[in-house]
This record gives C-alpha cells, sequence and structure tokens, in this order.
C-alpha cells in the first residue's frame, strides 16, 4: 500500500545572487541555474546547498514581528517564492520552477551566523535558520520572475521482507513486518517524510530474496528491512544472501545491537542480523520476533536519517 504525493503550485516572486557570501543578495531580472547553481554567485559550487529559496510569506510575517520592512533577496535566499509551501516540503522532495529547471531539496533551515549576519545584528534573530530551505541542482535552466513553482513530494521508499516458511504457510500471522511498518511510518511522519511501503511475506528461500532485494534497489528504495531468518539454523539465510549481494557492510549497528542486548539476555548473541548498502538503498535484517523487532528498530532508527543523508551525499552537519 502506497501513500499519495499531491504536487503544490505556486510563483517565483524574486530571483537574487550576490557574488560576495556574507552578504545580501539583490533582485535580478532572471538568473541560470547550472549544474554547480546559480551563475555568479557566491553560493554556487560542488556541495548540497546549491541554491536555496525563502518565502515570501515567511519574509512578511518577519517584517511584521520586527516592525520593519525586509525585501527579497535580503536573507541571502536565491530565489523568493508564494504559495509554494516551502514549510512543508521534505529531504529528497523536488521542486520543478519555469520551463526547465529541477531542484532538489537537501537541508532545511541552516545553522545561524550571529553575529555574521546583518539581519541578526538588527533584529537579534533571523527567519533563514529555521525557514530556508536549500537545494541541489537536478536541471538547470533560465529562472525569472513570475515563473511557476512545483513541489513535488517524493516518498521514504521502504521495503519490508518477512521471512517465514510457517507464516508464508497460513501456519500463524505474520506481526513481525507489520511492527517494522508502523516503526518506519512514525519514524517518517517525525522527519516530515512521506511514506511509502511495499510488504513481502515469503518462505526462507534464499534465490527469491536474493530476487526481492535487487528489484528493490532497481525501484530505488531508500531502505529494506527483512524480519526472520538471521539465526543459526539451516534455514536462515538472510544475512548471507545480503552479505553476497552487499556493495558495504555497516558492522557497528548490529555489533551495538548484539553488545547492548546481549549482556541481559546471551542468546541474543546468536543472530546474525547485518546491515549493509546495495547501490543506494540500506539493507537491514532483524530476527523474527516482535520484540527482537522493536530492539533493533529503536538502535537502527537513531541513526537511519544520517544513514540515508550521507548515502546520498548530503553533508548536512
Amino acid at each position: 500500500m502506497m501513500t499519495q504525493a499531491h504536487t503544490a503550485e505556486g510563483l517565483v516572486v524574486s530571483v537574487n545572487l550576490s557574488e560576495r557570501q556574507g552578504t545580501s543578495k539583490h533582485p535580478m531580472a532572471e538568473i541560470v541555474i547550472d549544474e554547480r547553481g546559480v551563475q555568479g554567485d557566491a553560493h554556487a559550487g560542488d556541495w548540497h546547498r546549491q541554491v536555496s529559496l525563502l518565502a515570501a510569506e515567511s519574509i512578511e510575517r518577519f517584517s511584521a514581528e520586527a516592525g520593519q520592512i525586509f525585501l527579497p533577496g535580503e536573507f541571502a535566499e536565491n530565489i523568493t517564492t508564494r504559495d509554494v509551501g516551502l514549510l512543508d516540503v521534505a529531504i529528497f522532495d523536488r521542486l520543478a520552477i519555469g520551463p526547465s529547471a529541477e531542484l532538489e531539496v537537501t537541508q532545511l533551515g541552516k545553522q545561524c551566523h550571529g553575529a555574521g549576519c546583518a539581519i541578526f545584528q538588527q533584529v537579534g534573530r533571523c527567519v533563514m535558520p529555521k525557514e530556508g530551505v536549500f537545494a541541489r541542482v537536478v536541471r538547470g535552466g533560465l529562472v525569472r520572475p513570475g515563473d511557476a513553482i512545483v513541489h513535488v513530494p517524493r516518498a521514504l521508499r521502504c521495503h519490508i521482507v518477512t521471512l517465514s516458511d510457517r507464516a508464508s504457510q497460513g501456519v500463524y500471522a505474520d506481526r513481525s513486518g507489520p511492527r517494522i511498518r508502523e516503526r518506519l511510518e512514525a519514524f517518517a511522519q517525525e522527519n516530515r517524510w512521506r511514506f511509502e511501503a511495499v510488504t513481502t511475506l515469503m518462505a526462507d528461500d534464499a534465490e527469491r530474496l536474493r530476487e526481492e532485494l535487487v528489484a528493490a534497489r532497481d525501484a530505488h528504495s531508500h531502505v529494506v528491512f527483512t524480519t526472520g531468518g538471521t539465526g543459526i539454523g539451516p534455514r536462515d539465510i538472510a544475512p548471507d544472501v545480503v552479505a553476497d549481494l552487499a556493495d558495504k557492510i555497516v558492522p557497528g549497528i548490529m555489533e551495538h545491537i548484539r553488545t547492548k542486548y546481549g549482556a541481559d539476555k546471551p542468546n541474543v548473541l546468536l543472530s546474525r542480523s547485518v546491515a549493509a548498502v546495495f547501490g543506494q538503498t540500506l539493507i537491514y535484517t532483524l530476527p523474527g520476533s516482535v520484540k527482537a523487532v522493536d530492539e533493533y528498530m529503536s538502535e537502527i532508527l537513531k541513526t537511519l536519517e544520517h544513514a540515508l543523508y550521507m548515502l546520498h551525499g548530503l553533508d548536512t552537519h
């Protein structure tokens, strides 16, 4: 079952640039966006914050609260928008602007420059650190005031695979897969991501699991969780299949979990769960019990957001 993403359309109010960092940007008749950002702008470069955006609604609200008028560009944003709902965007969302430009959202807000910010010096605070949106270029193009800007939400795409001979035969209901889904859905909501999940219930079949993982990678799933098949029994094959496919193994997460819970429950140390990278997809193999799923998810979710950022080249800290 997948959630439906809805686009929102607004307008470009102003396009702005500055030749030097640490200064306000001045409005232009047009800007050209290329693979490095806004041509001629001091913040263009080979990094994740190539283009900055701020809503006119944010500027107007801040002006009213501060008791003085601030204009587009004074907060050092490249593109000032209206009606597109920048406060609702999430990391990995897309913004289609004008006839051809397209951006991918990479950061929400930023650290305030404090004394190095002219507006902070005047007012004692600034709106950009909380409400500014930063993006990298997917496709360049010419952008002018009055152009349409369309917010295209992109979901956190998850694939959940339950491995169980008996559950797949209907002997008992799968409870672990639905529990992973619940935890991921809550995580996505907390991080402003829309949630999309594919769920599979299958027997402990190595070749079938391999096919599922390759399909998830090819479908650009952000993360795959398997549950079941992580022990030392003859039908426990999940870690072996994942390790064989993986481009990278991430040992620290599972080592930490086994150490944390194995101190009181030595049987936990018999789990062979692994975490891995396969293409741009994260894979985690979890044991099959609901209790173990909760224990593992509680630790994995602490680093999942940062893992996704690292994997997609977003150095946001």
